[in-house]
């Protein structure tokens, strides 16, 4: 599949997700087979007043030979000045936002509120399409709620100029509860001639082979990676071993590259609560690293574990 003059090998990708796919992350998903990992989606007005925290969102690893970053915002001319910005400079695809569902974004007019406003989310997409000879794909939902008009959507970001779409199959009332509805993003595949990217439910490789079966051209996996990367081997039907314990090393190694020890403890806490999920007596361990304010003794903490837990299995 392309997106544009961009080539992939797998056509499978990481999803954004705030808060999750942060450099570390992301260059995990992309050592186990994902063509690319997107960044957590950045505010385009953040980066035009030169927010330092919204910029480190954009660090990128060195393995990600695809860079792809999300922006997100309501204002056409905004969005795309920091298209062609030294922000998105480095960046090979731009990706539009027009999904996100929290509260904090849609009362803004922003994320999937756009998709009650088509008029407005066409000028978007087009005025950054206008501002960079780059790929810009667009990311949204089945809809607003009980309107359903993913279809209608799907056609206006190929009319606007998108090279390819993405779209989550649930209602932005949904939020993430309930089931993608696979039906519709076929009913999405047919109605448009740029790439299709389906998203939502892809857990294993049965529910990809479902997803596969709706005729998209890519997948797309979100919280199905959380504490997870290895996934996309899965799906690849790799052999996988487990290297929990070195992908959580890796995984906190990158980050200290860009950050500070303080953030870094406190952001990998609840990654390392995703990586030690289904691990049976980690119960406890979980209580202490929460607590642990020392990211070396956190470390050593689950040494301890995973030595314990290989003795047992060896036993």
């Amino acid at each position: 599949m392309k997106i544009g003059n961009i080539e992939l090998k797998n056509n499978l990708i990481l999803a954004p997700m705030a808060g999750v796919t942060d450099v570390g992350f992301r260059s995990l998903a992309i050592n186990y087979g994902a063509d690319y990992a997107v960044c957590e989606m950045v505010s385009a007005k953040a980066l035009k007043y030169k927010n330092k925290k919204t910029e480190d969102l954009l660090i990128t690893a060195n393995n990600e030979s695809i860079k792809v970053a999300q922006i997100f915002g309501s204002d056409p001319k905004i969005m795309a000045q920091i298209v062609k910005s030294k922000y998105l400079s480095k960046f090979d695809i731009i990706d539009i936002n027009m999904g996100c569902p929290a509260p904090k974004i849609v009362k803004n007019g922003e994320g999937s509120a756009l998709m009650r406003n088509v008029d407005l989310a066409f000028n978007i997409i087009s005025e950054c399409v206008k501002a960079t000879t780059k790929p810009v794909t667009v990311k949204f939902r089945a809809g607003w709620n009980d309107n359903i008009n993913a279809v209608e959507f799907a056609k206006m970001c190929e009319k606007a100029g998108a090279s390819a779409i993405t779209i989550h199959a649930r209602t932005r009332e949904q939020f993430y509860s309930g089931f993608a509805d696979l039906n519709l993003i076929k009913q999405v595949k047919n109605a448009v001639k740029i790439p299709v990217i389906g998203n939502g439910d892809v857990v294993d490789i049965n529910s990809y082979k479902k997803m596969l079966a709706t005729g998209v051209d890519a997948v797309m996996v979100g919280r199905g990676a959380l504490g997870r990367p290895e996934i996309f081997s899965e799906l690849l039907n790799k052999n996988v071993l487990d290297n929990k314990l070195n992908d959580i090393k890796q995984h906190i190694n990158i980050l200290r590259q860009y950050y500070p020890e303080v953030f870094v403890v406190k952001h990998m806490r609840k990654h390392i609560l995703w990586y030690l999920k289904g691990y049976r007596n980690s119960t406890q361990l979980k209580t202490e690293i929460v607590k642990e304010k020392n990211l070396d003794n956190v470390v050593l903490m689950l040494e301890n574990f995973f030595e314990n837990l290989n003795k047992k299995e060896e036993v």
